[in-house]
């Protein structure tokens, strides 16, 4: 059973993407009834451990992350610039995260400005993706959120997301909301 930790935290260290349980299960050759428990005890133990890093749940699988206090120190390690957003990409990802699936005129209807831009700048960073094509006249794509968006967001999923009450609590005037009228949609 040790060696089958060994293995499961190896596979976890070592892959560049979360690795779900399923993953798991294959690579292991080990049934995912027995996986599974493994794994959330590592889940305890890691937070337990007040290491450097810990292993967290995001985007359907499991990955090592740094602890966030850590940031300022690991920063001096990276040549890469982290990742910024600009407030309308920001805006952008959000009404698909939380609308989707969504097409590029709903988008553009709530923003009130074109998005075609930033779309594809998003689509080229992986954080969004093609769901398919709408059943309306002129059949326009429709557009949702990428694993790649939960993993750097550190999300386990769509449902990790702030809710409106969440929100709301930060500022009651957020609660003026106004729905989607799909007759002022081209």
């Amino acid at each position: 059973m040790d060696k089958l930790r060994q293995l499961i935290e190896a596979f976890i260290f070592a892959a560049d993407s979360p690795v779900s349980l399923d993953r798991l299960s294959v690579l292991s050759e080990q049934p995912r009834t027995l996986i599974k428990p493994i794994v959330e005890k590592l889940l305890q133990q890691y937070v337990a451990s007040e290491r450097g890093f810990y292993l967290a749940e995001v985007a359907g699988g499991y990955q090592f992350r740094t602890v966030v206090e850590l940031a300022p120190w690991l920063k001096k390690l990276s040549k890469d610039r982290a990742a910024r957003f600009s407030r309308a990409a920001l805006e952008t990802l959000a009404i698909i995260a939380y609308r989707q699936p969504a097409t590029r005129a709903e988008i553009e209807y709530l923003r009130g400005v074109d998005s075609g831009g930033v779309m594809k700048t998003l689509l080229d960073k992986n954080l969004l993706r093609i769901l398919g094509k709408k059943d309306v006249p002129g059949r326009p794509l429709m557009y949702g959120t990428s694993r790649q968006f939960l993993e750097l967001f550190g999300l386990r999923d769509l449902n990790d997301l702030p809710t409106l009450r969440e929100f709301t609590a930060l500022d009651p005037q957020l609660t003026q909301a106004e729905p989607l009228d799909p007759e002022r949609i081209e």
